[in-house]
């Protein structure tokens, strides 16, 4: 049975970490998270939706993997390619959080455009308990969010902490009850897969080169973004339903 899965749901791409018990982190399970995206996106899939069908979302690294992992810590190149394969992936991604997201698991869902979280999920970054830093970038992830000292704090303390909290922090971007997070996880994907397509990728591009290098990065690159999306048909779509209705409603199923 594959540890991870891949779907369509309309032109949603649903991939779910199934790997028993606890989705436990390794090489093998990102890169067939890694696959699964790519199967997604050769089937034209307008949007991702990242879930578990374990207990938890993902209960930190495999332990079992420690000193045999490639991507982590021994390969520089590998570990960019990595990082730029999960969140610059070309359309929105949406992780739905379940049970713990602890170490590495927190530090996937971080790559997600957006986190839905159950209410009775909970969250941290806890390598600090096992003699390790935070190896897939959740320190700075965590930085951009919430800020240096909330970062600092999570990260060196390594302790639980509720949804709510993250949430009111800007780590995550809604808390649902635990009953409603496969539909309301699965309404974001939606709303952004009948979205827009290229508009939404040049929206993550902005936000994704503000996030590394501050707004003089995103401005540099601003009038390129502009010249991509003007030629997309969403745009000339977009402003078609708009002067013809006035309110600017329609359904973009093509760029």
């Amino acid at each position: 049975m594959a540890n991870v899965t891949a779907e369509m749901d309309g032109k949603v791409g649903v991939v779910t970490l199934a790997k028993p018990p606890h989705n436990l982190l390794d090489d093998p399970l990102i890169e067939e998270v890694l696959a699964a995206y790519q199967t997604v996106l050769s089937k034209g899939c307008r949007a991702i939706l990242l879930r578990s069908a374990q207990r938890h979302f993902c209960a930190g690294a495999e332990m079992a993997s420690w000193g045999k992992t490639t991507f982590i810590h021994t390969d520089k190149v590998k570990f960019e390619a990595l990082m730029k394969a999960l969140e610059d992936v070309p359309v929105p991604t949406v992780a739905a959080v379940n049970g713990g997201a602890l170490g590495g698991g927190l530090e996937l869902a971080l790559t997600c455009d957006m986190i839905i979280a159950a209410d009775t999920a909970f969250f941290a970054q806890v390598e600090v308990a096992v003699g390790l830093l935070p190896l897939l970038g959740g320190t700075q992830r965590l930085a951009q969010r919430a800020g240096v000292a909330r970062a600092k704090e999570i990260a060196m303390l390594g302790r639980r902490h509720t949804p709510q909290a993250f949430e009111r922090w800007g780590i995550i971007n809604h808390v649902v009850p635990e009953a409603e997070l496969a539909s309301a996880s699965m309404t974001y994907a939606k709303q952004l897969a009948a979205g827009p397509t290229k508009v939404i990728s040049g929206i993550k591009m902005q936000a994704n080169l503000e996030a590394r290098g501050g707004v003089a990065a995103a401005d540099a690159r601003q009038i390129e973004i502009n010249d991509m999306i003007w030629q997309t048909r969403d745009r000339q779509r977009g402003s078609d339903a708009f002067f013809a209705t006035g309110v600017g409603t329609t359904v973009f199923e093509g760029d």
